[in-house]
């Protein structure tokens, strides 16, 4: 008699414990609106945008996460404060800001020798079938990876005109790129990282895309293709785009 093949069994992610959203930023683009609200606590769906994030990673088991504060630095901190789970740590940008690399080798200390989270306090989208982070927490493999980011297939993104970031091999290697064309997938500012990928970081103000691309020659820099939509919200008028795309997917 036949035996039955057992029911296949999916296997846990194991979730950083630890993670940064990155929070600094003056957000030029979406003025007038950041003249007196920072971008992290523009409200989308009636909730600011870094408790979006925020409470993704709490959903996740983030037991701890690093907010950074420069622009409008006593209203995010405030405001991230009120926090209780995950519990944040500020790191203090205001005597310069670093951006996303400097500010995330500053806070490399507060985050320990594990992989970790970042989010961009921007980083937002609406869920598919199952939660992305952990996508990317069962898609991490340590031994292969300095980098994994959350990617978003270009022709879908909502709010996002620009031509894509990168090309992704079959076994989710990243590539950047060509110029003058178009590539298939836009970092949506979520990823895992490891803090390997900071051994030959410079000093001072930096963008992580330095970073990426010193993994991409290491052969070191990979994605996964998130689940869902993700949403752009780096204009005043991708605000009002983003409460409708939420809308139309609570209908």
């Amino acid at each position: 008699m036949p035996t039955s093949l057992p029911t296949p069994i999916f296997k846990k992610p194991n979730h950083p414990k630890r993670a940064m959203v990155l929070a600094a930023g003056i957000g030029k683009r979406m003025r007038p609106v950041t003249a007196t609200v920072p971008k992290p606590l523009i409200e989308i769906a009636g909730r600011s945008l870094i408790d979006h994030a925020l409470d993704r990673l709490a959903n996740a088991g983030v037991e701890q996460t690093v907010v950074n504060v420069h622009y409008l630095a006593d209203l995010v901190e405030t405001h991230v404060k009120k926090r209780k789970s995950p519990k944040v740590v500020v790191s203090d940008e205001r005597g310069g800001l670093l951006e996303t690399g400097g500010g995330l080798k500053k806070a490399l200390p507060l985050l320990g020798d594990a992989p970790f989270y970042v989010m961009n306090s921007d980083s937002f989208w609406i869920e598919g079938p199952r939660p992305n982070l952990d996508w990317l927490a069962q898609g991490w493999n340590d031994d292969a990876m300095d980098a994994l980011l959350m990617l978003a297939p270009t022709v879908t993104a909502i709010g996002y005109p620009g031509p894509g970031d990168f090309i992704m091999e079959k076994d989710g290697r990243l590539a950047r790129r060509v110029e003058r064309t178009v590539a298939p997938f836009v970092y949506s500012g979520t990823a895992i990282l490891s803090p390997r990928l900071f051994a030959n970081a410079p000093d001072g103000s930096f963008s992580l895309n330095v970073l990426f691309d010193q993994a991409i020659e290491s052969g070191r820099l990979f994605g996964v293709r998130m689940d869902g939509t993700w949403l752009h919200v780096g204009t005043p008028e991708a605000i009002r785009e983003a409460e409708l795309s939420v809308l139309e997917s609570a209908a």
